[in-house]
């Protein structure tokens, strides 16, 4: 008998809706406005990583967004404690919690949760107590997912930059390496009770491997869409990779 799949979710990440507001000042174009619009094009959420430094998502934009969108918001943040007490009044559905680095361009890696379990296991706790589902982002490896567990997580979301890299070499080896890593992770961390998510670096010609692991139930997905978006539209760049996702995830890609 054939294994029934479980439904596969895209979050649209906005934060570079923004990026190119605050490029010139002023309030276009709304990050609101595009995930008003998202929804609209059949997206399941909206992610917003709100930054230590206010790159692109402002404070009032997450306040907004909370407040005027119907999707689940999901608050990206480090795990501060000025980020903490902002995601604890905006009271969004989810929360995932990501390494920052002032200096990085986008975010490099996975948290060290089995290095800093002490620390992230209470800010779990007082964003559960709150009410906020948590979900630690981890690179593909055994001992973050069992560590994100054990700091009482119920969610991670799996960290494809890797897989990106590869995509862009022209060594299949490489590529086909970290995809099983993905492929590996998201089975144990099923097998261990934890939702799987997945994100970073997912386009057009690498989202159908990722998303025909049956496992994984969201993809968060954002630079690549908002990119694309110059050239197909917001709404229809949104549908397009909807459709990829669920053509790998009943096509029998898996």
């Amino acid at each position: 008998m054939t294994e029934q799949k479980k439904p596969l979710r895209l979050g649209v990440n906005i934060d570079h809706v923004a990026t190119i507001r605050n490029a010139r000042g002023g309030p276009h174009p709304d990050p609101v406005r595009a995930a008003l619009l998202v929804e609209g094009a059949g997206a399941d959420g909206i992610t917003a990583h709100l930054r230590e430094d206010r790159r692109h998502i402002r404070d009032d934009d997450m306040r907004r967004l909370k407040d005027e969108i119907g999707l689940p918001l999901n608050f990206e943040m480090a795990s501060t404690a000025e980020m903490l007490q902002l995601c604890t009044q905006v009271q969004p559905h989810g929360c995932c919690i990501v390494p920052e680095n002032r200096n990085e361009r986008t975010t490099e890696g996975g948290l060290d949760v089995a290095g800093q379990h002490n620390f992230i296991a209470p800010f779990v706790r007082e964003l559960t107590d709150a009410g906020i589902r948590v979900s630690l982002f981890v690179d593909p490896e055994a001992e973050q997912i069992h560590a994100a567990k054990s700091a009482g997580a119920p969610v991670i979301e799996i960290h494809t930059g890797a897989y990106y890299e590869a995509t862009l070499k022209t060594e299949p080896a490489l590529y086909k390496a970290e995809l099983e890593k993905i492929r590996a992770a998201a089975e144990l961390a099923d097998s261990i009770g934890l939702e799987v998510h997945a994100g970073h670096g997912l386009t057009f010609l690498n989202v159908q491997p990722v998303a025909a692991i049956p496992q994984i139930v969201e993809l968060n997905i954002g630079h690549f869409l908002v990119g694309e978006a110059v050239f197909m539209g917001l709404a229809e760049t949104v549908k397009e990779m909807k459709r990829l996702m669920q053509d790998a995830r009943t096509g029998g890609l898996y």
